[in-house]
């Protein structure tokens, strides 16, 4: 009876909600090869005829703002990213296999650390970061990524490990592995849906983070490829050329990520759902 009653219903939303999504891809793929007047004429027209003046003039720029953004954010999301896969892989790992009650009352706080907007502690965050020297510096901006992103990745790979069988493990040990060797040899190379599950997720939300790298870089120490964008953007003017160009060409890096490990990135998310 469900499923007979307004059939119509559910594809009108997936239309809804699909349109939701593909509207703003929609304006930058058209508006990105439109000249700049033709954008504020007809925003939402197709490109007639198309253009590449506005990738040309942002790759040309005396001031180097796309390349300059550009470094910074592969520099800064390349660092958290490995240091928080290697990491998280590590404490969700002893998480995973400890009996003891501290590692159970560590986990609750980790995991309360999910619910945390980083606008509230960015603040406090900026305080210590300038008494270790690190205020307006990739490296802080890297070390905020860590401490802040690391309860997400040690939940999902404690997640996974738990459907991982032990016997392994304790077959290595019996061979003589060490316990690091045990990891690295033996346990890591099964993360590797979880591995990319964290890397797309955490990947993405560092990318396009704006107002962390905004604040702790500050208005002259540097800038990512989204705060590039704010910056693109005068009070009284706006390229808009540029602005699309800079979007488009920012989405890019993210996109081809993604593509690539795509293909582990839903085992990794479901493999420790239904393991205790």
């Amino acid at each position: 009876m469900k499923d007979s009653r307004l059939p119509w219903l559910r594809p009108v939303v997936a239309l809804v909600i699909s349109a939701f999504f593909l509207v703003p891809l929609y304006m930058i793929l058209v508006n990105v090869f439109k000249q700049g007047e033709k954008i504020t004429q007809s925003p939402a027209s197709l490109p007639d005829p198309p253009t590449l003046e506005n990738i040309t003039g942002l790759l040309g720029r005396t001031d180097n703002l796309f390349w300059a953004s550009l470094t910074n954010s592969i520099v800064v999301t390349t660092l958290s990213i490995i240091l928080l896969t290697v990491l998280s892989a590590m404490l969700g790992h002893f998480l995973a296999r400890s009996r003891s009650r501290w590692a159970r009352v560590a986990m609750l706080l980790l995991l309360s650390g999910l619910m945390i907007p980083p606008q509230v502690i960015l603040m406090p965050i900026t305080q210590v970061l300038r008494a270790l020297g690190l205020m307006t510096t990739l490296q802080g901006l890297v070390l905020f990524n860590v401490g802040y992103y690391i309860p997400f990745g040690v939940f999902v790979f404690t997640g996974f490990l738990r459907g991982i069988p032990i016997e392994l493990e304790e077959a290595a040990a019996i061979d003589g592995a060490s316990r690091s060797r045990i990891f690295w040899r033996v346990v890591f190379p099964l993360l590797r849906p979880a591995t990319a599950s964290v890397l797309i997720f955490l990947g993405v939300w560092i990318w396009n983070d704006f107002i962390n790298p905004l604040v702790i870089l500050g208005p002259s120490q540097g800038t990512t490829i989204t705060t590039g964008i704010y910056r693109s953007i005068g009070q009284y003017q706006a390229d808009f050329g540029t602005v699309f160009a800079l979007m488009f060409l920012a989405t890019l890096p993210v996109l081809i990520f993604y593509l690539f490990l795509q293909k582990h990135f839903v085992k990794g998310l479901t493999g420790g759902a239904t393991k205790g």
